[in-house]
């Protein structure tokens, strides 16, 4: 299952590979426990759940050094993915549910993941700055946005412009729209890129990436 991961992306380390590899029996064994994916989509962990993740880094190369936000990570979702791939940025996990932190927290231990910390605290309440921010779908946009533009560094890092990095389905120009006239955010800071431009699996179909530069 992990060679689908592969296929995308060769480029992947020996400890990498690993990592990705360990991810399956990780979630097996503590969804058993506590249930943070749907148990009849556990076995499709690397389509669904890993690939779906890593689009952002297909999208983006997070540069080394960036401090990135994991609001509503669930089960570690797009967080641990993310801090495979990038193990020279710093990854902060957070979620309201604690049981879902005591998952995330245990397979980022059982991989050696040193860049992750993860914390049972709403996305409102976290103090301190990030140059991004990345989710999946925890709500709409407009409601989401203010929950974490405060949190966002302004500005470039690396070449690379600062900003949110949003997983989200659907027909999102409403949406899209609507944050531009509340948040008076120029159109060319925002953009909708679709997943299917890298995955070809009709998992993928109507799935987006949505960037807002900071």
């Amino acid at each position: 299952m992990e060679e689908l991961i592969y296929s995308y992306f060769p480029e992947l380390s020996a400890n990498q590979k690993y990592q990705i590899a360990q991810l399956y029996p990780l979630y097996l064994d503590w969804n058993s426990k506590i249930n943070v994916i749907s148990r009849k989509d556990i076995d499709n962990l690397y389509l669904h759940h890993v690939l779906h993740s890593l689009a952002i880094a297909r999208f983006i190369k997070i540069p080394d050094g960036a401090r990135v936000l994991d609001v509503g990570t669930g089960g570690g979702f797009p967080g641990i993915p993310l801090a495979i791939f990038f193990p020279e940025v710093s990854f902060f996990l957070c979620d309201s549910i604690m049981k879902k932190i005591k998952v995330v927290k245990e397979i980022s231990y059982s991989l050696k993941l040193t860049n992750v910390q993860a914390e049972q605290i709403r996305a409102e309440d976290i103090n301190g700055k990030f140059d991004f921010v990345v989710s999946r779908a925890v709500t709409d946009i407009n409601t989401f946005l203010p929950w974490i533009w405060n949190s966002l560094e302004k500005g470039e890092i690396g070449g690379v412009g600062r900003g949110l990095l949003y997983l989200k389905g659907g027909n999102l120009i409403e949406e899209i729209l609507e944050i531009q006239k509340r948040f008076n955010i120029p159109a060319g800071k925002i953009s909708k890129i679709e997943i299917q431009r890298w995955f070809k699996e009709p998992f993928f179909d109507e799935k987006s990436i949505l960037y807002i530069k900071r």
